[in-house]
């Protein structure tokens, strides 16, 4: 069982509230001011715009097993249609804010290995099978209780480990960390800069957004991450102009030759739920497997997200619980179902929304700038996607700061719960994964609390969940041992 720990300081309640707008959303009640919220929506879209750009050229890369190809400007539209309409819901019915969009890593799942296998209409409908799946386990209230099984110490990890790794996302996305080459015969997997040295005018940009945010915020200032944002972009346009730069990665900061753009609504509801089944050459084991990964990944992916989000946030009670947790993790599950329908993959939480939360975001009312802000971006696409990854990305390192501040609330002198919180912390960002980082504390935990003998302190949900770990872990000699690879 869970033992009892602090939890994060919650924002001190503001005055009453003073229209329905307020009341509806609980902002006095929260601490927070609708300027706050106005601004952290804006923080959290222009951190994760990028999506925009980044889910379209990672499905749009790939074929299918027949050798097509999705059109850029209709995952474009998806993507957006999606995020708009599933961040607003969030917004309304979950009252936290927790922006959702097409999820990184579960999109390269559906490109690289399952389309590959069968059509695209056949993968999509994997995703909105797996989506209904989790709607089931949401509805039978199993998904809500493998979130109150777990100890608090281990809730408080996980957000720590979300910060490291949201910070290390900062970091690769700028360009200030970069994976060594496998030509280069070296056992360093990441270097500084992209030859082991920071140069060119994007780093320097990265690098001042860094400092005029934790300069910001050191001294207290209103929209510290939202301004920094917004002049670097503005720096970095003024640079792009007079400079002779090779590339800006994903996003060039200059001016668009026109702001408008039609959208594309073509890929919406091209999927066939159960087509993967009947795939050439695609045994009923394989699926089974695929849908199980992603149900695994979607799953705790999500619970990472929610809670340090959450904590971030200062809304866990007491016990540690999440505010309407029962419908946030519904909309989470049919905002995947929604990522297939439309062929824009997997849509899940943003972890992201953190950087809103650093801006003072406390309710779903930012999540109606943020969504309305996706809303614009299916026709003003070319102006909403001119942010630099470079201008954004000292925002995530930032917010990695603030969440890294739960660590105090871990009891380090006892091993049951220090060493699956360190594993926790450390495996998500050495793995790049959220999911990862929450197995390898929950397998930790369980094997140490059974080695002291407090096997009986478990969580039986916690020991199968656990089991479940165990089974994705060595998902590749299962595949063998069963033919299905």
């Amino acid at each position: 069982m869970s033992e009892p720990q602090q939890v994060t300081d919650r924002p001190a309640a503001g005055p009453p509230p003073a229209h329905n707008v307020d009341r509806f959303f609980r902002i006095s009640e929260r601490g927070s001011t609708l300027g706050r919220e106005i601004r952290g929506g804006f923080a959290t879209f222009f951190t994760m715009a990028y999506i925009l750009v980044l889910n379209p050229i990672i499905l749009g890369s790939a074929k299918d097993r027949t050798g097509q190809q999705l059109d850029a400007v209709q995952l474009t539209t998806a993507t957006a249609l999606v995020a708009a309409v599933m961040t607003i819901i969030m917004g309304v019915a979950g009252n936290l804010p927790l922006a959702l969009a097409a999820g990184l890593g579960l999109n390269a799942v559906v490109a690289f290995q399952i389309a590959p296998l069968m059509t695209w209409d056949d993968a999509m409908g994997l995703i909105v099978l797996e989506g209904l799946l989790i709607c089931v386990l949401v509805v039978t209230g199993l998904r809500e209780a493998v979130m109150h099984a777990i100890p608090q110490p281990l809730k408080q990890a996980i957000s720590v480990g979300i910060g490291l790794f949201i910070a290390f996302i900062g970091f690769v996305d700028a360009g200030f960390v970069s994976r060594i080459p496998d030509a280069a015969n070296t056992t360093v997997p990441v270097q500084l800069g992209g030859t082991g040295t920071l140069a060119g005018w994007p780093m320097l940009v990265f690098c001042l957004g860094v400092l005029l945010t934790v300069a910001l915020l050191a001294r207290k200032v209103k929209g510290a991450i939202l301004i920094s944002i917004v002049t670097m972009t503005a720096v970095a346009i003024v640079i792009d102009s007079i400079a002779d730069i090779k590339t800006w990665g994903l996003t060039t900061p200059s001016w668009p030759d026109s702001i408008v753009d039609a959208p594309d609504f073509g890929l919406l509801g091209d999927f066939d739920l159960f087509g993967a089944f009947g795939a050439p050459g695609v045994g009923v084991v394989t699926v089974v497997l695929l849908i199980f990964t992603l149900i695994l990944s979607d799953f705790f992916d999500t619970m990472g997200t929610v809670v340090g989000v959450s904590a971030e946030a200062g809304l866990l009670d007491e016990e540690g619980k999440v505010p309407n947790l029962g419908r946030v993790l519904l909309i989470d599950g049919a905002a995947a179902v929604a990522g297939g329908a439309a062929s824009a993959s997997s849509a899940t939480s943003y972890i992201e929304s953190a950087a809103g939360v650093g801006e003072g975001a406390r309710t779903g009312f930012s999540n109606l700038v943020t969504g309305g802000l996706f809303a614009l971006a299916l026709f003003l696409t070319p102006l909403l996607t001119i942010v630099p990854l470079q201008a954004a990305a000292p925002a995530l390192v930032a917010v990695g700061f603030l969440m890294m501040t739960q660590v105090k609330h871990i009891d380090w002198d006892r091993y049951d719960i220090a060493v699956p919180a360190f594993l926790t912390i450390a495996v998500m960002p050495f793995t790049y994964s959220i999911t990862n980082g929450i197995g390898a504390g929950f397998l930790a935990y369980v094997v140490i609390k059974t080695v002291l003998g407090k096997a009986r302190e478990v969580h039986w949900l916690l020991w199968a969940t656990s089991a479940l770990f165990l089974v994705y872990f060595a998902i590749d000699p299962i595949e063998q041992l069963l033919g299905a690879k």
